[in-house]
């Protein structure tokens, strides 16, 4: 069964989902690919992960990086699964971009090269956003190129953190 509750943010409405096991699901309300796993039987329930995804974004968005990670259990690839590992690794307060991400999974894999774009619709169909940071992908140039949530939502949360890390 999977589980829903909606979590009021500074940034605006946010539904959050799981399942028994963890986090399936972190998405702004409106967002580009909404809701678009959570399965059509699920359940408005506040649970113990639905719980613990809520405090991580009270202490996230009071102004504090996080030191716990609730149980993450996003639905995707191997190749997304690999893709959002990465994301996880970018600390708090700095960004990397696309290429960057490509060439690091292209070494982990042993490869002389990975495709960027591949990268890059990995990164924009993540299901759990902020706690798995997409929002952290910037363009070569360090443009605040695509975010499912908004680019003004990519610019608030990275000004956000960069408070957290002075």
């Amino acid at each position: 069964m999977i589980y829903t509750q909606h979590y009021e943010s500074p940034l605006g409405g946010i539904l959050l989902a799981a399942d028994d096991i963890g986090l399936t699901g972190l998405w702004f309300e409106g967002q580009k690919y909404f809701a678009r796993t959570l399965d059509a039987a699920h359940q408005e329930q506040e649970t113990a992960v639905l719980s613990e995804a809520s405090r991580w974004l009270d202490v996230y968005f009071g102004g504090q990086e996080p030191d716990f990670t609730p149980p993450l259990h996003p639905a995707g690839s191997a190749f997304q699964q690999e893709v959002w590992a990465l994301l996880r690794r970018i600390p708090c307060g700095q960004t990397t971009t696309y290429g960057a991400l490509a060439r690091q999974l292209a070494a982990e894999r042993g490869l002389s090269r990975m495709s960027a774009q591949a990268v890059g619709g990995a990164v924009g169909h993540n299901v759990i956003s902020i706690i798995i940071p997409c929002h952290r992908v910037v363009g070569t140039n360090g443009s605040l190129t695509g975010y499912a949530g908004g680019i003004d939502k990519k610019a608030a949360l990275l000004r956000l953190e960069m408070k957290m890390t002075r």
